[in-house]
């Protein structure tokens, strides 16, 4: 029987918000057993906290928002997604502001801040779910479907993207905490040009550059250095589906299979997932 685990002392990171373009520090704090992954905002009043759930997301264009009382916390994916790779169940994750530091859009800078905080085995069991059927969130072009598997998570991801010279994308991860800082964590973000150039005349991505994100632009993408895989995108999906996943409260295990996936049906999925955990 695995049991809980949380992180075995502070640790922090500092750097750029994507969006606001503020300088954002997001800290890790252990926490008792049962507390689950909770954002709390330290530059509020009261500190308000957000539990980190699927029925708390408010908002899933271009990234994962929480939000609970006065409390809300934009783009938590890549944070959770770290902490669902290395089986941290409970941890108090402290914000300054509304959005953690984008770092090189991808999660090596949280998979940096849990191996340095260190983890801790805790006195009660871990909470695992697979579903007892398969369960979907199905949307047209983009589709996601988790099949039962008591034993791991693995992910079976394709994506399409017109504009990206390279075009299908696929890769199959089963979850791993030894193999996911190699495989999936340095995936980074990407976007399309004519999106950004949306983002940017609507005020957003004021901290966006080269350094944290890989941009689409007639049939090349542009990037610093250079890729880091040749399907780098297929692999920050997998990355951005780990961590929307763990959404559902809990570790989750089954066979993930993701056509074109985004935040707007990952949370749809883990909202499925989390509904079906209350009513068992």
């Amino acid at each position: 029987m695995e049991m809980q685990q949380t992180v075995a002392k502070s640790a922090a990171a500092t750097g750029i918000a994507l969006h606001t373009g503020a300088r954002a520090t997001v800290r890790l704090q252990p926490a008792p057993v049962n507390t689950g992954i909770v954002f709390r905002r330290v530059d509020l009043p009261g500190k308000p906290e957000v539990r980190a759930l699927a029925s708390n997301v408010v908002d899933v264009q271009r990234g994962t928002t929480i939000a609970e009382g006065k409390g809300i916390v934009y783009t938590v994916e890549h944070i959770m997604s770290a902490l669902h790779a290395f089986k941290i169940d409970n941890c108090i994750v402290e914000m300054d502001g509304m959005e953690p530091p984008i770092a090189d859009g991808s999660s090596l800078a949280f998979v940096k801040m849990v191996k340095e905080a260190g983890c801790v085995v805790q006195d009660a069991p871990a909470v695992t779910f697979t579903p007892s059927a398969p369960v979907y969130a199905d949307g047209g072009r983009t589709s996601v479907v988790l099949l039962p598997d008591p034993e791991k998570l693995t992910i079976q991801c394709v994506t399409d993207f017109k504009n990206c010279p390279v075009n299908t994308q696929f890769y199959q991860y089963e979850l791993n905490s030894g193999t996911y800082e190699e495989e999936i964590a340095p995936g980074r973000t990407f976007v399309d040009y004519r999106d950004l150039r949306m983002l940017l005349s609507v005020g957003l991505c004021k901290g966006g550059s080269l350094d944290a994100a890989a941009i689409i632009h007639d049939g090349a993408i542009i990037c610093k250095d250079r890729l880091r895989f040749e399907n780098e995108i297929v692999r920050h999906k997998i990355l951005d589906a780990i961590g929307d996943l763990y959404l559902t409260g809990c570790r989750v295990t089954g066979k993930l299979i993701a056509v074109c996936p985004g935040h707007p049906k990952n949370v749809e999925l883990a909202g499925k997932l989390l509904a079906m955990r209350s009513n068992a």
